[in-house]
């Protein structure tokens, strides 16, 4: 069934909240609170509160280099006037979604559906440009190959204007077999 325009801008909303840190695509837990409705506090509450049922590769704190940097590419706010007092934490594509669970919100429950419909169109987006720069590749390759027969090719040319005859001027019309002109 194909999407609506209103799902299709708000999966294109999620995936520029999407950001890749340690090789993960992972959200912000201040962005995934505004997608599901809540503060970023009750969110890491409610994370808190279920910690088991976040493994590593569901959330992770980031360190204090990668949120300086964070906040640097994404100009969040900062720590003297109400920011963050520490880095955030950042939910992988099953952290989201076990958060939509915990927070058990009509809001979280339908957007999660979202969430993991754009983190599948990142995937599918990363796969595409895989294939096609394997393609590239292979067409460069080609492309060599042909430049190598496009210069024997010009070379051969090149050896046929050089020939004695290049030089001279040509008769044209026909000559007689005694030699003479007439």
């Amino acid at each position: 069934m194909p999407k609506k325009p209103n799902e299709m801008a708000v999966e294109k909303k999620i995936i520029h909240f999407i950001m890749v840190v340690r090789g993960e695509k992972v959200i912000v837990d201040s962005d995934l609170a505004k997608l599901y409705g809540v503060e970023t506090k009750r969110l890491n509450e409610q994370v808190r509160r279920n910690i088991d049922k976040f493994p590593a590769d569901f959330m992770f704190q980031l360190t204090a280099d990668e949120y300086k940097n964070l906040k640097s590419q994404i100009a969040t706010s900062s720590y003297g006037w109400g920011g963050r007092r520490k880095p955030p934490l950042v939910f992988t594509e099953h952290g989201a979604l076990q958060a939509a669970n915990v927070l058990n919100s009509d809001q979280a429950n339908k957007m999660s559906v979202f969430i993991i419909r754009a983190f599948i169109r990142l995937r599918e987006m990363v796969l595409t440009n895989a294939k096609l720069a394997r393609k590239v590749d292979q067409l460069e390759r080609r492309v060599s190959d042909h430049d190598e027969l496009l210069l024997e090719l010009i070379q051969e040319i090149k050896k046929l204007l050089d020939t004695p005859m290049s030089g001279k001027k040509r008769q044209i019309g026909f000559l007689k077999t005694d030699g003479s002109k007439n």
